[in-house]
């Protein structure tokens, strides 16, 4: 039966590959959403906190970094918040790391998401697995990191926004824009 419209092959795709396909996909453009926001930031901006009891954008890095390699190393055999993991040391970093330091970190735990979620099958989904002790299916794990990684972010754009001020580079469609960007895609 033809659609009219190419799908790529997808139209015979289930409900649990395709959560799987767009889960990849949604966890690549988080990923991308904060690195394209965080090179708006230069180091100053990149360590700097609103006040003392606010996150720096080191801080949300090193955080997420820090919980995508518990949560999603041997994610399918371990328990999610592994004992090696200093969730405490994420919110307050030793001096001495630099940027450079938690950018490495940074693409460690998004390697480990990926290398986790590449190869589950759409029989995975219904898995058990723990997170501090806790089960989850393993689709709702996924969702548990989706809502957790969007919500920090979130908070990354809008720090590295307030920071670049004036010269900050829209991430989506601009302000004012819209009807613009609707017409561009319509010719």
């Amino acid at each position: 039966m033809s659609r009219g419209v190419d799908d790529g092959g997808r139209a015979a795709e289930g409900p649990a590959a395709a959560f799987l396909r767009e889960s990849i996909a949604g966890f690549h453009a988080l990923r991308d959403q904060a690195e394209r926001a965080l090179a708006q930031a230069d180091d100053a901006a990149f360590f700097a906190r609103l006040d003392d009891t606010s996150n720096s954008l080191a801080v949300l890095v090193a955080h997420m970094a820090g919980n995508a390699l518990s949560r999603w190393t041997d994610f399918l055999t371990s328990d999610g918040e592994k004992p090696d993991r200093d969730r405490d040391g994420e919110f307050d970093l030793d001096p001495s790391l630099t940027r450079d330091d938690l950018m490495r970190r940074w693409e460690a735990g998004w390697g480990a998401v990926f290398a986790a979620l590449e190869p589950l099958a759409p029989a995975d989904l219904a898995r058990t697995i723990t997170i501090r002790g806790e089960p989850h299916t393993v689709l709702q794990a996924i969702l548990r990191q989706t809502r957790h990684y969007a919500y920090h972010v979130g908070q990354i754009v809008q720090l590295a926004r307030h920071y670049r001020g004036d010269g900050w580079q829209t991430l989506s469609i601009a302000r004012g824009k819209s009807r613009e960007y609707r017409d561009a895609l319509r010719s």
